[in-house]
């Protein structure tokens, strides 16, 4: 098999699942052209722990964790099947980097890595599980999370940092945030510097970027990048997928890392 590449997706509001907008048509596109995984491991924002957790669920239930959308949102089911073999090499993996990770055999999906998955794999023929992100990070660790996974790329599996390039979920929810100027900005310069390969930079982003407080007010929704990021064989070449802003302030932009040769 190929190896194969990692990516970053912002996942924006739950309704991108019925929204496809900009980017789902274009994650679909990703998902024929990259070599078929043997597995997807999605690790999200939506589920943290204090220590990483695997999930070894064989069938992997549809959360809906979240409240006040679309009533459709609720009824949308992303039947896919687990993979525990490859989960528990992940489990490994983390083990012997010194994360000190724990199996869990109830775990499902959240709506970070469904509604993502339902876009790049929407025949659910591709068997996904999650890894929880620790809750505890800075850039570097994030990093260092993501590398712990990089050998997974040789197995068939496709690593994917489910997150938000930006994410000020007060002005997403107010509509205060009508002025998308500082969110492009923000995103612009990440996206400079994931296209220069400039992983200090990356790692930094969110102490070096234009309007970062304001962009990210808590960080949780940017580590999922730099782990996908970290999880790549090289950083380079990246592609970008540009994904617009939604909501004013929400950036769809998505990151390929590496070429997955």
């Amino acid at each position: 098999m190929n190896r194969l590449p990692s990516v970053f997706v912002s996942h924006g509001a739950p309704t991108f699942a019925i929204e496809p907008g900009l980017a789902g048509p274009q994650l679909t596109a990703l998902g024929r052209a990259l070599p078929r995984p043997r597995a997807v491991l999605v690790v999200s924002p939506h589920w943290m722990t204090p220590g990483p957790r695997v999930g070894l669920a064989a069938r992997p239930q549809t959360i809906h964790d979240f409240g006040g959308f679309d009533p459709a949102l609720y009824e949308i089911t992303y039947p896919v099947d687990g993979h525990p073999e490859l989960a528990r090499r992940a489990l490994a993996l983390l083990g012997d980097a010194g994360w000190s990770p724990q199996p869990d055999a109830q775990r499902g999906l959240d709506h970070g890595a469904w509604v993502v998955l339902r876009h790049l794999y929407p025949a659910a023929d591709v068997p996904a599980f999650q890894v929880s992100l620790p809750s505890r990070l800075d850039g570097d660790t994030a990093w260092a999370f993501g590398a712990a996974l990089a050998p997974l790329a040789d197995e068939g599996v496709l690593v994917v940092g489910s997150g938000s390039l930006t994410h000020n979920l007060a002005e997403f929810r107010t509509g205060a945030g009508s002025d998308e100027a500082y969110a492009a900005e923000f995103a612009a310069w990440v996206r400079d510097a994931v296209v220069q390969g400039a992983s200090a930079r990356l790692r930094q982003a969110l102490a070096q970027a234009p309007h970062a407080r304001r962009a990210h007010p808590t960080a949780e929704h940017f580590w999922p990048l730099l782990v996908a990021a970290g999880a790549a064989v090289s950083v380079l070449p990246a592609t970008v997928i540009d994904g617009g802003i939604t909501h004013g302030v929400l950036s769809m932009d998505a990151f390929v890392f590496g070429s997955g040769e």
